[in-house]
């Protein structure tokens, strides 16, 4: 397992690295680029809901927030049905900078993964799934399939329904929450 153990960690080092090297043109790190992706990926969120994504304390996320906000990268609004709620999402400059951040990733993944038999291929995102503790499955399928946020009860005009989200997706959802 030592072999695995190590080559997780290459594989992290240059999968980041890329983007850091990006990031640091804003004197920014890794933690700015996980909110700005995950501020992109769900307009919206709330400042609660992005901790429980993150797993970081109010803290550590306040002061990643005041240089996003600052640069103008990502904007903050109060909920028109609760004004002590706090929205969060990019700004058109912060939507340039996460699609690049995001294409630098997916051009990654996308050497790697047309390296493997096209039958294997769908394997790679069940092994990265199988790597995330088996009580977060589901809520994780749910966001990235963009189901439930986790500050929400059901599916927004913004979000697909169930039954739109792309089939393997809802089949993993299934096989994991059981």
């Amino acid at each position: 397992m030592f072999d695995l153990i190590e080559l997780l960690f290459f594989a992290y080092r240059d999968f980041v690295g890329d983007a850091d090297r990006l990031l640091a043109d804003f004197s920014f790190g890794r933690a700015h680029h996980r909110v700005l992706h995950f501020v992109h990926r769900h307009p919206d969120l709330t400042v609660n809901a992005l901790l429980d994504i993150l797993k970081i304390t109010k803290q550590s996320l306040n002061r990643v927030m005041k240089d996003l906000t600052d640069k103008r990268l990502i904007a903050v609004r109060a909920s028109t049905s609760d004004r002590r709620r706090r929205l969060l999402h990019v700004t058109p400059e912060g939507c340039r900078l996460a699609l690049e951040l995001a294409h630098l990733q997916s051009e990654r993944f996308r050497l790697a993964l047309e390296v493997l038999p096209v039958e294997s291929r769908r394997h790679a995102g069940d092994f990265l799934l199988g790597m995330i503790d088996p009580e977060e499955r589901p809520r994780v399928m749910a966001l990235i399939s963009g189901g439930c946020r986790p500050d929400r009860n059901g599916p927004t005009e913004r979000e697909p329904r169930p039954e739109q989200v792309r089939p393997r997706l809802r089949e993993q959802r299934r096989e994991h929450a059981a």
